[in-house]
């Protein structure tokens, strides 16, 4: 078979990848469904920033023109990418690239919901950062973000309070490379959520998150900076995030008071 062609039984005529788009796209088994190897390409060109974050990407009917397959096809593709947040259907507008600037998007990775259950129900949180230094990064650090040790990150630690109650300790890791220029005015003067910040302005869009989860107690600085007792459980979250092809961008470690709120995910 062509390297240009796909194996499938699409009724489109040919079912073949335009050449020069298959020429910048990974490799795709030929035991791939055509779907699969469809949203491929369209996850190419979300990566490579074709289509921005908030913006339309083309119609199913043009998609099905570019990549000489059936428009259900491309359907059964942008259903994927859309069950997994990376686009978003809006009825009689077209499909667009989903975005962390969204208010519905904010909340996607914020786990920590006070009692009621509404994440709006007290307001944005308060932000006050502790650190953000350039440094280097150590063996177990370097490992969840693929880098090499000594490889330049930037850390970040930052209180989140509720209705002016410390709540969240978090200490972050971020890639030197993609995340130049950032700093701690940046992340403080910046009104919006932080994943927002690193899509908007610096291009990096994270897509999916890994996590553990474990109770802990406070160390001494942990405690003055939440403000809590010795003996007070805290959750411990430690989370990966990665933006396109499974790329990690950032490690993040997070203390999480649960006397007024509760840690919730949601299993597919």
């Amino acid at each position: 078979m062509p390297a240009n062609t796909l194996s499938s039984n699409d009724n489109a005529p040919g079912a073949s990848i335009d050449p020069g788009l298959q020429a910048g796209a990974s490799a795709t088994p030929a035991f791939s469904p055509l779907y699969q190897q469809i949203k491929a390409l369209i996850l190419q060109s979300l990566q490579s920033g074709e289509w921005k974050p908030s913006t339309a990407i083309p119609s199913e009917q043009e998609l099905a023109i570019r990549y000489k397959v059936s428009q259900g096809t491309v359907r059964k593709a942008i259903d994927e990418l859309a069950a997994e947040n990376l686009v978003v259907r809006r009825q009689g507008k077209g499909t667009f690239v989903a975005t962390h600037a969204e208010r519905h998007t904010q909340y996607r990775f914020l786990r920590l919901l006070p009692e009621s259950g509404d994440p709006t129900s007290e307001g944005p949180a308060q932000r006050r950062i502790i650190d953000c230094k350039r440094t280097r990064a150590s063996a177990d650090v370097a490992r969840a973000l693929s880098l090499r040790s000594g490889d330049a990150v930037l850390q970040v630690r930052r209180v989140l309070s509720f209705a002016g109650i410390p709540t969240i300790l978090e200490d972050l890791w971020l890639p030197g490379g993609p995340f130049k220029g950032l700093t701690a005015e940046r992340l403080t003067s910046y009104d919006g959520a932080m994943y927002a910040l690193f899509e908007t302005e610096f291009g990096v869009r994270m897509v999916r998150a890994e996590e553990k989860i474990k109770a802990v107690l406070p160390d001494t600085e942990q405690r003055d900076l939440l403000q809590i007792a010795a003996d007070t459980p805290l959750l411990s979250v430690e989370r990966t995030a990665f933006t396109y092809n499974d790329l990690p961008m950032e490690l993040r470690r997070g203390l999480y008071l649960t006397d007024t709120h509760y840690y919730r995910n949601t299993l597919n």
